[in-house]
């Protein structure tokens, strides 16, 4: 009776103490914590906390790392201020993105419309909304990508490193289009100067339809024996 009276009180005092108004919200000792409490940052998740707790993390992709799919990175960097060694040499870097097929085209004209339109125009004239003629916010004419001798005769990769560090009053681009989409966007420059002239020319060598026949006639007189022209003797 007296041992049935200590496991009586003694449950009674695990009731009361469970029925505590104090939850507890931690379990205490936790094995591995870091896998229950991972320190995985969301995207746009504030980063100033992080800096608090001595963690210096700034979203930038590791130097010298290159996202799957994507093409090389530009070998040159950008010149220091008085400089212009690397631009100069960047006239020697071809565009290493084959001729685009049209739905590729049509892309690069999209991406072409939405960063650099606004600026250079839908027709590559600079005359886009913000010069408009002279009527729009900027007071001087942004270049005449289309016309502009400086321009039609600048090689891709001089163009390429103006697009990637900024160039004069244009800004970088290589935050807002990756490498692939801005050769895409020089690609479909050049096809739009002189006229439109570059592509044309491009045509004829892609159309391999017309050439096979050519090329099966050509192969079939070779084949046929020379006619004896020499005249016999009697």
């Amino acid at each position: 009776m007296k041992k049935l009276s200590i496991v009586s009180v003694l449950v009674l005092a695990v009731v009361a103490w469970s029925c505590n108004e104090d939850v507890r919200r931690t379990p205490g000792h936790v094995y591995m914590p870091d896998m229950a409490y991972s320190r995985a940052i969301e995207t746009y998740a504030p980063i100033d906390t992080l800096a608090k707790q001595g963690i210096h993390y700034n979203r930038l992709p590791v130097a010298g790392t290159i996202k799957r799919g994507e093409l090389l990175p530009f070998p040159l960097a950008k010149d220091k201020t008085g400089d212009t060694a690397n631009y100069v040499q960047s006239t020697h870097i071809a565009n290493p993105l084959p001729a685009l097929d049209a739905v590729q085209m049509k892309e690069a004209e999209r991406l072409y419309l939405v960063n650099c339109g606004i600026c250079h125009g839908t027709a590559l004239d600079g005359n886009g909304p913000l010069y408009k003629g002279g009527e729009g916010p900027f007071s001087a004419a942004p270049a005449n990508l289309a016309t502009g001798p400086k321009y039609v005769t600048m090689p891709d990769g001089q163009m390429f490193y103006s697009v990637t560090y900024g160039k004069g009053q244009m800004g970088s681009y290589a935050s807002q289009l990756s490498t692939t989409q801005r050769w895409m966007v020089i690609h479909y420059i050049k096809s739009k100067q002189g006229g439109g002239k570059q592509a044309a020319a491009v045509a004829p060598a892609t159309d391999s339809a017309a050439a096979k026949p050519a090329a099966a006639g050509a192969a079939t007189a070779a084949k046929k024996p020379a006619a004896d022209t020499t005249a016999k003797k009697k």
